[in-house]
């Protein structure tokens, strides 16, 4: 912006300094961007939306993207590791609510495989939904190590609900456990409008509370 200043029969033009934004703004305009990104991501891949795209979805105007992240693989794995964050939250949220352990992962097998989600993808687990797009990219990229942390933070509460005496166990059955939620809800989306869909989400929701320890 400019003031323009009328001085001795002559017009000058002084330019106003930007205001700064605070840092308040700037942590609020961040978070806007991982949230959007970490719904179209899910929703769209990672190839299939722009910086542009994302930041409009923010709110914010493309240009302002580098003040925030260095590139769109840094934006990628921040969104990965915020909807990953998310998913734990709600998962620890029904542990929490839950009368046992065997309860709980009943309450998370019945929300993780609930007919809803095989289209609210933005707004559910990144498992199913990032896992063709992070195995396509390349392992240098920080979203392979997002996704990474996210899944284990995911197997660690699966593991605490195993009734099982052992570690060794435990693991095992919260690997089972996680592979059948993801598998299943991918294949579900694959065959969305059929009625195929739901008859793989009850039969993976019927095996996974009838087998709690496998």
């Amino acid at each position: 912006m400019m003031n323009v200043i009328y001085y001795r029969g002559k017009l000058f033009f002084e330019r106003q300094a930007m205001p700064r934004v605070s840092r308040e703004q700037t942590d609020l305009n961040r978070t806007a961007i991982e949230n959007a990104s970490a719904r179209l991501f899910r929703e769209k891949g990672f190839n299939g939306v722009s910086v542009a795209d994302l930041m409009a979805a923010a709110g914010l105007t493309h240009g302002g993207f580098y003040g925030h992240f260095s590139s769109k693989d840094e934006l990628a794995a921040a969104a990965c590791a915020q909807a990953f964050s998310h998913a734990s939250e709600r998962w620890e949220k029904r542990v929490a609510d839950a009368e046992d352990e065997r309860s709980a992962l009943q309450a998370i097998v019945d929300n993780y495989l609930a007919h809803k989600n095989i289209t609210d993808i933005g707004n559910t687990c990144p498992g199913p939904s990032l896992a063709v797009d992070v195995a396509r990219e390349p392992l240098d990229k920080p979203v392979h190590a997002a996704y990474l942390d996210g899944t284990r933070e995911l197997l660690e509460v699966l593991a605490s609900l195993c009734p099982a005496s052992d570690a060794g166990t435990r693991r095992q059955t919260a690997l089972a456990q996680w592979s059948t939620m993801v598998g299943a809800m991918m294949l579900a989306r694959a065959t969305r409008g059929d009625p195929l869909a739901d008859e793989i989400l009850e039969a993976a929701r019927l095996h996974l509370t009838a087998h709690p320890a496998v």
